[in-house]
């Protein structure tokens, strides 16, 4: 009983982690500022690293969850470089002092 009330919790918060995706898509996609598409994105890669654990949760296997840190990497990298490109329109210095 204990388990078919917990696999349809997590179900639900499958479907329910998917309605916030698109939601946040969306936001990306018509985001009224630079920022908004910053925040918006990064809530995306927390998002599908939460539907990966959930996704081996319910597979029964650990193998998800390396790919759900290469996806956080991923994300963190990619808001660091997004974030410096807003703040100075350039994600990489090119004056080096050598």
């Amino acid at each position: 009983m204990i388990e078919m009330v917990i696999d349809w919790m997590i179900r639900s918060a499958l479907v329910i982690y998917g309605i916030a995706v698109i939601i946040a898509l969306i936001r990306v996609i018509k985001g009224p500022t630079t920022p908004n598409r910053v925040v918006a994105f990064d809530s995306i890669g927390a998002m599908i690293i939460s539907i990966v654990g959930l996704l081996s949760i319910v597979l029964n296997t650990l193998t998800f969850l390396d790919a759900s840190l290469i996806i956080a990497i991923l994300a963190f990298l990619s808001t660091i470089g997004i974030s410096r490109f807003v703040e100075g329109g350039r994600i990489f210095d090119n004056k080096r002092n050598r």
